[in-house]
């Protein structure tokens, strides 16, 4: 009796292996062990943390109920201690203090004073200032600018040869305005102090004065 034997293709490719499924499954199973763990980790990491945070918000609300809380005369001594901003500064001179008085309670010192820094400008400010000292308004410059345009144009050093009248006002003689300052051959507010004195003691006002000196052409 014959036996068959089996027959083997001779370019048969030999079975490829494939990869084990228990090498597999085990490599599923240790990354999930290992994702389990590093869960672990942070999840305790945390808890530790707020256990930490918890622990420290208690000790400091501890430290807060051992606090004294301040009473009334505590708080006036405080007050007391507090430098205030009067106490910083300084004293005022007293002689300063003194002269911003007078120049407040007195009408005429702002006019002096603006009399003495604009003698170096326009003659015609400083009488504009000066008019008040001596009890005149505003309204009688005009006249005032004309009758000393005519007699000097307002110059300070106007001399007039034929009768020694000298200055703004052309005071006869020009040595008369000495009593109204020591520099009354240069200033300019020394002689319209003279001159606005004499208007009022020889005319009232100055337009007065001017309507004499268009009569008789002198003042």
């Amino acid at each position: 009796m014959s036996k068959h034997i089996k027959y083997v293709p001779t370019h048969r490719q030999p079975r490829a292996a494939g990869t084990p499924k228990k090498a597999l499954r085990n490599t599923l199973i240790l990354s999930s062990l290992a994702v389990a763990a590093t869960g672990t980790t942070v999840g305790t990491g945390l808890l530790a943390d707020g256990a930490t945070a918890s622990k420290d918000v208690r000790t400091v609300a501890a430290n807060i109920n051992d606090i004294a809380p301040l009473t009334a005369a505590d708080v006036a001594e405080r007050r007391e201690e507090e430098p205030s901003r009067s106490d910083r500064r300084e004293p005022a001179d007293p002689a300063k203090q003194a002269e911003l008085d007078a120049a407040a309670t007195t009408p005429t010192g702002n006019a002096v004073v603006a009399t003495e820094d604009a003698t170096d400008g326009d003659p015609r400010s400083v009488a504009r200032a000066l008019l008040s000292e001596f009890g005149f308004g505003q309204d009688q410059f005009g006249c005032l600018d004309s009758l000393w345009t005519k007699e000097s144009g307002w110059n300070v050093s106007a001399d007039n040869p034929s009768s020694s009248a000298y200055g703004i006002p052309q005071a006869l003689p020009g040595s008369k305005m000495s009593s109204a300052g020591s520099d009354w051959a240069t200033n300019p507010a020394t002689q319209i102090r003279w001159g606005l004195g004499y208007i009022q003691d020889r005319y009232g006002t100055p337009c007065s004065a001017w309507g004499h000196s268009q009569s008789h052409n002198w003042y």
